[in-house]
């Protein structure tokens, strides 16, 4: 597996933007505890929630300087295909969260169309696009 959202890999290089604009983890229901305590669920990212201590190194590229961090919660109901990667995420790394953020690159729209992801999928650093039920590897 590369390193497909993953927010271990990405904190130890802090990207370009970070300080503007924080990556936020999607993280599986069944584990939102583990990051977030007993805290509801935040499903939209609309707001920050403190990261528990204990929790804060399995994340670190999400968790901002005061720490907090603005998760999106990822059900089996809402969104079958994600929740099933974030599964075989955890599964592999023991991290039940995978990177949040927009798709585009600095100056860049963000990507609205499968043309736009593809071009900026072979402009970026990224390993690997999934789009649907395709995978596009470099």
């Amino acid at each position: 597996m590369g390193r497909l959202g993953d927010l271990r890999v990405l904190g130890g290089k802090p990207p370009a933007h970070a300080g503007q604009r924080p990556f936020a983890p999607a993280v599986l229901a069944e584990d939102f505890a583990t990051y977030f305590g007993p805290e509801p669920a935040v499903y939209f990212m609309e707001r920050t929630l403190p990261v528990r201590d204990e929790a804060r190194n399995l994340i670190p590229a999400a968790v901002h300087i005061d720490g907090t961090a603005r998760p999106q919660t990822v059900t089996v109901d809402t969104n079958p295909l994600f929740h099933r990667l974030i599964t075989r995420f955890r599964d592999r790394t023991g991290v039940a969260a995978v990177l949040n953020t927009s798709f585009n690159l600095a100056e860049e729209p963000i990507v609205c169309s499968p043309q736009d992801a593809i071009r900026t999928f072979y402009s970026s650093g990224l390993d690997l696009l999934v789009m649907g039920n395709r995978v596009l590897t470099k």
